[in-house]
């Protein structure tokens, strides 16, 4: 991928009036065998699957239709194309996703009922869908500064995904800004590529395991700034690049400007979790736990895929193998049910 995101659904509404047009009301029922909430890599993948076994399968789409990757500028790392924009790659695998049969709906999902089959979810368009089985494909969000010129950046400089974009930096100088694992990870890693990796923390000491702090002070080409944190992300708007980015220390306010090509905010995710917070069991910071090699979820008939249960990889092609994985256990699970053959 191009310097910007990692790898994890603009919502045409189509039940009242609203500032995306004008729309009749449509408020209906709809029941499916399998029922693929989000559209990144996963929940398309997921519906490919499910509509080659015959499941008919609904997705609903969400509020960014696609994914993290239509914000994505290069990507390099999928096989089969050595080089695709984010919104192309995402494009393709919608269509194949048509092409196999699944109904791809833009709506968005407020409210999902999971404590009895049918399971029962709420559409932002007044739609009900009812599902004899869920696919959670709901994707992640990296945590990011907040910063307007951090914004203006992303895809040009600003990246949240070292492995992703770490590529992209051969022979040039990084700034990283964390002081958890992933931060460490990310700066660790980043030394395969740039020439210099400066980490930027706001404490005088990092969060992250020992062992990897031994690590990281021991590489030649890492240098630490504590006790600072970034004020502005500095660069050209032609062509639109980062050169660096302006550190301010939390103590004296003094700012200081760190020269870099690339920019990696490494302050976490966030999985988009909320819809089943209070009804499946999740782990490390809200992520839907599944049982180690499957989809499945703590509650039957409800399976999840991609960056929703991922915090480690985050990867497009890991979601979309998580998404083959869903649609082959949801059908697995449908038949020992009795409930796998057509309508």
């Amino acid at each position: 991928m191009a310097p910007g995101l990692s790898v994890a659904s603009g919502l045409p509404y189509i039940g009242t009036r609203t500032a995306y047009g004008d729309a009749t009301d449509m408020a209906e029922t709809k029941h499916t065998k399998v029922l693929i909430i989000g559209s990144g890599p996963a929940g398309y993948t997921a519906a490919i699957y499910a509509a080659r076994a015959m499941l008919e399968p609904v997705l609903i789409q969400g509020i960014q239709p696609g994914g993290q990757l239509t914000i994505t500028s290069d990507v390099e790392n999928w096989p089969g194309r050595t080089q695709i924009q984010g919104p192309e790659l995402m494009m393709d695998i919608e269509e194949h996703a048509r092409a196999m049969g699944t109904e791809i709906l833009a709506d968005l999902i407020t409210d999902l009922d999971l404590s009895k089959r049918p399971f029962t979810a709420k559409g932002d368009t007044g739609t009900t869908y009812t599902a004899d089985a869920v696919i959670l494909a709901t994707g992640a969000q990296a945590r990011w500064l907040g910063l307007p010129s951090e914004e203006r950046f992303k895809g040009f400089g600003v990246s949240a995904c070292a492995t992703c974009d770490g590529f992209f930096y051969r022979g040039k100088e990084v700034v990283v800004i964390g002081g958890g694992n992933t931060a460490v990870e990310e700066a660790l890693f980043l030394t395969n590529f740039a020439t210099k990796v400066t980490l930027i923390h706001r404490r005088d000491s990092l969060r992250a395991e020992k062992i990897m702090q031994d690590r990281l002070f021991r590489h030649h080409k890492v240098h630490v700034l504590w006790n600072h944190d970034v004020a502005e992300v500095l660069g050209t708007e032609t062509p639109l690049g980062v050169t660096g980015v302006r550190a301010r220390n939390v103590q004296t306010g003094e700012t200081t400007d760190v020269p870099c090509d690339g920019f990696f905010v490494a302050i976490g995710h966030s999985p988009a979790s909320e819809l089943v917070k209070d009804q499946l069991e999740l782990h490390n910071g809200g992520y839907v736990k599944v049982t180690p090699g499957t989809t499945h979820t703590s509650i039957p008939g409800v399976f999840a895929a991609g960056d929703l249960t991922d915090h480690v990889y985050r990867q497009a092609i890991t979601s979309g193998g998580m998404g083959c994985m869903a649609a082959l256990d949801a059908e697995r699970w449908l038949a020992e049910q009795g409930e796998a053959e057509p309508d």
